[in-house]
């Protein structure tokens, strides 16, 4: 555990277990515990960059996959639910939004009639791109407070995930 200096509220969750249930190997769920606190504090603060620009994170989240895709910024709609692991139905009302606010433009596929592509207006490139720009520094800005460690973090949770998927 850490020293006092440096206790956080989940030391004291974790702490109050371990009187409770000293059996019990709490490791894991202090290191849980934090990455859920800083989801849940950072969120906020991520969001709010997002609605500077007029955008919702999932708005913003299509965006940018459009963005990235490069020229000419167009996918059908089950490459943007499958890159966004996220159902149809669900991507069918964000785009409504991004569509009726003039960021992207749906248009029938020539290749296949019986779906259509989704493609970044030059608005929408505008707004994505300024609010990347921001919402990377908003991030780092964030996660300052790491600095070296952020490398070391960064190791860490790629492992994990790659457990995990």
């Amino acid at each position: 555990m850490n020293d006092e200096r440096n206790a956080d509220a989940i030391d004291a969750v974790v702490g109050a277990w371990r009187r409770e249930r000293p059996e019990l190997d709490l490791a894991a769920i202090g290191v849980a515990g934090r990455l859920g606190r800083v989801v849940m504090l950072t969120t906020p603060m991520v969001e709010a960059v997002f609605a500077k620009h007029g955008l919702k994170q999932g708005e913003f989240d299509v965006l940018a996959a459009l963005r990235r895709s490069g020229k000419p910024y167009t996918l059908i709609p089950s490459e943007l639910s499958a890159t966004l692991m996220m159902s149809r139905a669900g991507m069918t009302s964000r785009l409504d939004r991004l569509e009726s606010a003039g960021l992207v433009e749906r248009a029938l596929d020539p290749e296949d009639r019986r779906s259509f592509r989704v493609t970044l207006t030059e608005r929408g490139f505008e707004v994505v791109d300024a609010a990347m720009t921001e919402h990377t520094g908003n991030v780092a800005k964030l996660l300052s407070p790491l600095g070296d460690d952020l490398d070391v973090l960064d190791a860490t949770l790629r492992r994990l995930l790659g457990a995990l998927e």
